[in-house]
C-alpha cells in the first residue's frame, strides 16, 4: 500500500499527461515540457514524469505492467494474503484441539 495519497484528481493527471505529449515538440526536451506543466498544475516534475511513463506503458509505447494488470495483481495478492491468514488460523486451531484431545484420558 502506498504511504502517500494522490491529491490530484485522475482527470487532472490525464490532462497534464496529454499536455506533455501534445507540447513536447514546443520545448527543447520532454523534461522541459514536464517541468513547465508540472509547475502549472502544482506538482513536482517527478510526479508528472511518472504519470507520463505510466501512460506510455498503458498505451503500449513503453514496456511494463499496465495499470489494469497492476491493480488486478494487487487485488490477487490481497486475496492470497487473506487466504494464507485464514489457513494459518485453521492450522493453529487444529493443532490446539489435537493437543487438547491428547491431554484427555481415553474413554472407549
Amino acid at each position: 500500500m502506498s504511504k502517500t495519497t494522490n491529491k490530484f484528481a485522475p482527470e487532472v493527471g490525464a490532462r497534464a499527461v496529454r499536455m506533455v505529449l501534445d507540447h513536447k515538440g514546443d520545448h527543447p526536451s520532454r523534461w522541459a515540457a514536464i517541468v513547465l506543466i508540472a509547475a502549472k498544475i502544482g506538482c513536482v516534475p517527478q510526479t508528472l514524469h511518472a504519470w507520463v511513463k505510466q501512460a506510455e506503458v498503458d498505451s503500449g509505447k513503453r514496456a511494463g505492467a499496465p495499470t489494469e494488470m497492476a491493480d488486478r495483481l494487487k487485488a490477487l495478492e490481497g486475496e492470497s494474503r487473506e487466504q494464507w491468514q485464514a489457513n494459518e488460523i485453521l492450522r493453529r486451531a487444529s493443532a490446539y484441539f489435537a493437543q487438547t484431545n491428547l491431554d484427555r484420558p481415553f474413554r472407549g
